[in-house]
């Protein structure tokens, strides 16, 4: 029933198994990868024809992780799997990237790329094996595919590259980066580090090329045993007379137009020349519709042209500049009065205004995946409205272009922040781009920075990037710095490196063609170096370092640790205790399993107010110490006064003053703050006080003014001695006179005691004398 076919190879010490006939059959291509236990499902469909007026490339990819993958339900009121997470949104926009470039010009059939994780097991990444799923099941289709392309994952822990790391490796290493390659070439880096040279780098690249050549041949012996038979392409009209006719018409306005250093201008010089190029085919439109499209196509071709050979040949740039200047640069810090932190960057044509937020633990981001809940203190959101390029445009949730620019700067900026320990805010970094006109992320990179230096959120060290690009002919080539919006759509490569003064800690590549050689990038490499060192030293002049004290609306962080046994004491019984003090103080209180606590407020005295409390709750009262109090409840005998949060104690009616007090109301009242002195405190935890002792006004603690207590007359009672009469008390003897009563009168005969035994006699009987018989006789 099922036509098996499978390759399998080594991959970082674990065994990659690619499978094909068994699983979705009526797909175009379909690929089962397992590495370890994590298997990815990657099928392939494309459309057998081209919709009319198209004239685009249709490639859809998408990237799911089932929750069963991993043996979880998901949360939420719907209980399945909805809309594309974050994780998978970015892990669909690896796969695109690599495998985009790689389908002929004038493909424009519809492509759907979909991967699903069905098993993860915890250790290997199902990102990576999705990417090598999809390459497989592409290369087998029979879709004009001029792949395949392998994919690597490389951590660098204790100074050596580690292939396929697992996470434990890549938290603890210095790098997370990820490479997709063809077998010549490098199509895609993706990464994060700390604070890593040039060098290490660019090795971290060849060493995942390196792999990624194997797991190509790996993809090749499948495709040989499944792949299907290629699609037949039409055949390329010649288009060299309407090319010809195109640049006669409209290439001297085209130069002109990318002559013109302000980019509004330039933009509607080059749409005049559009413009113009649509009446001259507009015959055509009517006539061959699919001719006329293609005709107008050329027009970007001719700009690549212009653009690509003025830099090549002449070194001059769309805006004037050299390969390696950059823009000029602008930055201000408190640009927002009431922002925790902002900064506003502009670099050129490009301009982000990013805050810096700052919020308690409660404030983190909950994030729900398939290694379970975790969650994240830092987050960086990136908004990229329309009018930031003077467009009409969709507004409102971002897209995936919007996440992946704003994870971009978030990598380059997680490696520098401060631990949990030392900084223990929840941070939220927020750009929006008002201009833009390329590399508007390294411009979220270089305003976030300064916006968490503004908020005193004290980075290692400040952080700029920089957008680097690529125009290549044959074996001439030209690296540019800071390249503009047309630079990135004309060039063949988008080069971004982000890092600090001590190295790099975020570098994303994307290459459009293939044959960029390690020389070039470490071309590359070295150029941005200079201009990173460029932007750090312009953004010095708006803050050199991070602020000392926190915004005053920023929220204030005070860190103790408890005793573990005292947490159900803090938080009381169904929490009402800790819910009391939130309510009471205004401040807000995190308690963690370990006893560690946190309490943050704006306003230090409501922070005072719930340290106080809370201490109070877990100290033990200290005989001789001076506490602030509360009187809670007055009694006959004195009052007593709440002292330690949720201690209270007796201060009696004797040490309210040195003088007498008749009724304790006419002194204290319920609510009254006093000032207490420890007296005692007994071995079932009772504390005594004393009000009379401390200044009620100043809180000092006063003499003891009042006189100790005079011993009694004659001393020590001593022994009873006679009768105040004078008489023998005489032995008590059986039915004897006892004597005249104190009255003169005379008492009478004692009763008969009859058989009732003696005190004497029930001693000696052990005690039971006199007592039942039915409780004594055992």
């Amino acid at each position: 029933m099922f036509d098996i076919k499978k390759s399998t190879m080594d991959l970082g010490g674990k065994t990659l198994t690619l499978e094909t006939g068994r699983v979705a059959r009526q797909a175009d291509g379909a690929v089962i990868a397992t590495l370890g236990e994590t298997v990815v499902l990657c099928a392939v469909t494309a459309a057998r024809s081209v919709k009319e007026g198209q004239d685009f490339f249709p490639l859809t990819v998408h990237y799911q992780e089932k929750y069963s993958a991993a043996g979880r339900i998901p949360g939420g009121f719907f209980k399945r799997e909805r809309g594309a997470t974050e994780k998978e949104t970015l892990v669909s926009r690896l796969i695109d990237r690599p495998i985009r470039p790689l389908f002929p010009e004038g493909f424009y059939n519809e492509i759907n790329v979909i991967a699903q994780v069905l098993s993860y097991d915890g250790e290997n990444e199902p990102d990576i094996v999705a990417m090598i799923a999809a390459s497989a099941a592409l290369t087998i289709s029979g879709v004009p595919f001029m792949g395949p392309i392998g994919a690597a994952r490389v951590g660098y822990v204790d100074g050596e590259y580690v292939l396929n790391p697992t996470l434990d490796q890549v938290k603890e290493g210095d790098l997370d980066l990820v490479v997709a390659a063809t077998g010549d070439a490098v199509m895609m880096v993706e990464s994060e580090a700390k604070e890593l040279s040039e060098e290490v780098m660019l090795g971290a690249v060849v060493f995942a090329h390196d792999a990624s050549k194997k797991i190509v041949d790996c993809i090749i012996d499948l495709a040989e045993q499944a792949a299907k038979d290629p699609w037949e392409l039409a055949p390329v009209a010649d288009q060299s007379a309407a090319k010809k006719k195109l640049k006669s018409l409209i290439g001297k306005d085209l130069t002109a137009a990318y002559k013109l250093t302000d980019k509004q201008a330039r933009q509607n010089a080059i749409n005049d020349a559009r413009t113009k190029a649509r009446e001259a085919f507009a015959d055509l439109k009517e006539s061959d519709p699919a001719q006329y499209l293609g005709t107008l196509k050329l027009v970007k071709k001719l700009e690549a042209e212009i653009v690509r050979t003025a830099i090549l040949k002449d070194g001059r740039r769309i805006d004037g500049r050299d390969t390696k200047t950059v823009r000029p640069i602008e930055a201000m810090v408190h640009f927002l009065p009431r922002a925790h932190g902002s900064a506003l960057f502009t670099r050129g044509e490009t301009q982000a205004i990013c805050t810096t937020t700052l919020g308690t633990k409660d404030a983190e981001q909950m994030i729900d995946g398939l290694n379970g809940l975790h969650y994240e203190r830092f987050m960086l959101h990136y908004n990229f409205p329309p009018y930031s390029v003077g467009e009409v445009g969709r507004f409102g949730a971002p897209g995936r272009r919007e996440v992946g620019h704003g994870k971009l700067a978030w990598r380059a900026l997680n490696p520098v922040l401060p631990s949990k320990d030392e900084f223990p805010y929840t941070i939220r970094v927020l750009s929006d781009i008002t201009e833009s006109n390329g590399s508007s992320s390294m411009a979220t990179v270089c305003g976030g920075s300064l916006s968490m230096m503004d908020a005193g959120v004290p980075l290692k060290r400040p952080v700029s990037g920089i957008a680097m690009g690529l125009i290549l002919e044959g074996k001439d080539y030209a690296v540019i710095s800071d390249i503009l919006g047309d630079e990135d759509h004309l060039g063949d490569m988008d080069f971004k490196v982000a890092g600090t003064s001590a190295g790099i800690t975020s570098l994303q590549m994307d290459i459009k063609i293939a044959g960029i050689t390690e020389e070039i990038m470490k071309v590359a490499l070295a150029q941005a170096n200079e201009g990173r060192a460029h932007i750090l030293g312009e953004m010095a002049k708006a803050l050199g370092e991070t602020r000392t004290e926190l915004s005053a609306h920023a929220p204030r962080i005070e860190t103790f640790s408890i005793d573990k046994s005292k947490i159900r004491e803090v938080i009381g019984t169904g929490g009402k205790v800790i819910r009391e003090i939130v309510a009471t103080t205004g401040a807000k209180v995190d308690i963690d399993d370990e006893g560690v606590i946190k309490v943050s407020s704006s306003d230090p005295a409501q922070i005072e107010a719930a340290v106080n409390w809370i201490k109070g709750l877990v100290e033990e009262a200290e005989v001789g110490k001076i506490y602030n109090g509360k009187v809670v409840n007055l009694v006959d005998f004195g009052a007593f006064v709440n002292f330690m949060g949720g201690k209270d104690g007796l201060v009696h009616v004797s040490e309210i003053r040195n003088e007498r007090v008749e009724k304790v109301a006419d002194v204290l009242s319920e609510g009254q703050e006093v000032k207490v002195k420890v007296l005692e405190v007994d071995p079932r935890g009772k504390v005594r006080l004393s009000m009379r002792v401390v200044d009620q006004e100043t809180g000092a603690e006063l003499e003891d003014t009042r006189p100790a207590r005079e011993p009694r007359e004659g001393g020590d009672r001593g022994p009873r001695g006679p009768r105040r009469d004078g008489g023998d008390r005489g032995p008590r003897g059986e039915g004897g006179d006892r004597g005249p009563r104190r009255d003169g009168g005379d008492r009478g005969p004692r009763r008969d005691r009859g058989d009732r035994p003696r005190r004497e006699e029930a001693k000696e009987d052990g005690g039971n004398a006199g007592l039942p018989s039915f409780i004594t006789d055992n």
